[in-house]
């Protein structure tokens, strides 16, 4: 049983995790640290150097930006300057709009941005933004996760500086999950305080349902939508496919949708959600099984990024998929045996997926991790799961995941290195 303080705790954590955010969080990051740095600056930056990690710099080259019809960086950067609601976190650029947009193609094509990518920054996640105008400077730095400003100045004075080199989700002092405690928070605690984990489901529904009334990125969710029945059955996986696909579809594809996101990754969020909640509605889930089940997906994927860090060479789809595959194993009937038996088979199954950047095939990534989720979630419920003579699987279920986190963050460096030269010199 977990107690009143380690609940809170938990509640506290998820609550900071699961947040929206409007386009993809890396460049939005961007525009955040673009709008702060404006802030303090005073006035309109007549020139913008911004200093990126690799990984950033990967997962914001190929998206979509929300309401311009354009994609990258400079866009964002630029619309961060103009328009940036720095108090709105993620949602910085929410006040897009057409002459915002004409206005960004002009500060773009005046060369008043400049972008860089560091590759020995501290943190996988970094963002150093430097802004000058009217004879002055500001400076602001941004590391570990998306809207966290570590380090400020202006005119060279140093306004605020809390350097943290790790590349974790954890802050000091928060707890540390296991599964054993993931699932006894999402199935024991008072019901009335997991409900707001329901705006989720809203606002990513929302999301994939804007998808399927009109053409996104590849539109595979409406693909899937108007040919899946007859390929696969107008059944419960044809219908995960569909909605997760498509509001990844949206979100990649530059609507402007705002969609819940987990550990600071929108697609991340998307996939935590979207099986479950379709899931939950073809078999008439209550409210409290979809409740209990999101948060068992959400909370899962939390946890494995807490030893993965933010940003890392392994997919994202990997870790949210696995969460889904949780709150689906819970839905079918399954105990904790169950939902350990399933993360085992995910790990066993999707270890290795790269990350090459957030960009509109991501849809297709996140469609193999549900799939693979819900092939995951029957086996373990029918008393089959990946053993520990097999591959990286441990016969613990927490050290199982250890194994795919470590590999995730040591083991895939170079191939991180690799994939970013290679998009960086087509």
């Amino acid at each position: 049983m977990i107690d009143n303080e380690l609940r809170n705790q938990i509640t506290a954590l998820i609550k900071r995790e699961v947040v929206p955010a409007v386009g993809c969080t890396e460049p939005a990051a961007a525009a955040y640290a673009v709008a702060v740095a404006r802030d303090l600056l005073g006035c309109l930056p007549e020139k913008i150097t911004l200093k990126l990690s690799g990984n950033m710099l990967k997962n914001a080259m190929g998206v979509g930006i929300p309401g311009t019809g354009m994609i990258g960086l400079p866009i964002a950067v630029a619309l961060g300057a103009l328009i940036g609601k720095a108090e709105s976190g993620l949602e910085v650029l929410e006040g897009v709009n057409e002459d915002a947009v004409e206005k960004g193609k002009g500060y773009i094509s005046e060369d008043r941005i400049e972008i860089g990518v560091w590759n020995d920054a501290p943190s996988k996640l970094w963002i150093d933004c430097e802004v000058e105008g009217e004879g002055h400077k500001a400076r602001v730095v941004i590391s570990k996760s998306h809207t966290n400003v570590v380090h400020t100045e202006r005119d060279g004075e140093v306004l605020t500086d809390n350097p943290d080199k790790a590349d974790s989700i954890e802050p000091d002092g928060d707890v540390r999950l296991k599964m054993a405690m993931v699932w006894q928070y999402a199935t024991e605690t008072p019901i009335d305080e997991l409900r707001f984990i329901l705006e989720a489901k809203r606002l990513n529904k929302a999301a994939a349902e804007k998808a399927l009334a009109g053409d996104f990125g590849h539109s595979l969710g409406s693909t899937i939508s108007r040919r899946g029945a007859f390929y696969m059955g107008d059944r419960h996986l044809e219908h995960m496919l569909t909605y997760t696909s498509a509001a990844c579809d949206a979100r990649m594809g530059g609507a402007v949708v705002a969609v819940m996101s987990n550990s600071g990754s929108g697609n991340q969020g998307i996939t935590a959600t979207m099986p479950v909640v379709t899931f939950a509605e073809d078999i008439k889930a209550s409210e409290e099984q979809t409740i209990r089940a999101l948060v068992l997906s959400h909370l899962t994927s939390i946890y494995i990024k807490q030893s993965l860090g933010r940003l890392s060479a392994l997919c994202g789809c990997v870790v949210a998929s696995t969460g889904a595959a949780s709150g689906i194993t819970y839905l079918m009937g399954g105990g904790l045996p169950e939902v350990c038996a399933a993360v085992k088979n995910m790990v066993a199954t999707l270890t290795g997926m790269i990350c090459d950047g957030a960009k509109p095939s991501c849809s297709m990534k996140i469609a193999s991790g549900v799939a693979t989720a819900m092939l995951s979630a029957m086996l373990a419920v029918n008393g089959k799961c990946v053993t520990a003579a097999e591959g990286i699987v441990a016969e613990d279920v927490d050290r199982t995941i250890t194994n795919l986190t470590s590999i995730g963050r040591e083991a895939m460096r170079e191939t991180d290195r690799l994939v970013l030269s290679i998009m960086t010199s087509k």
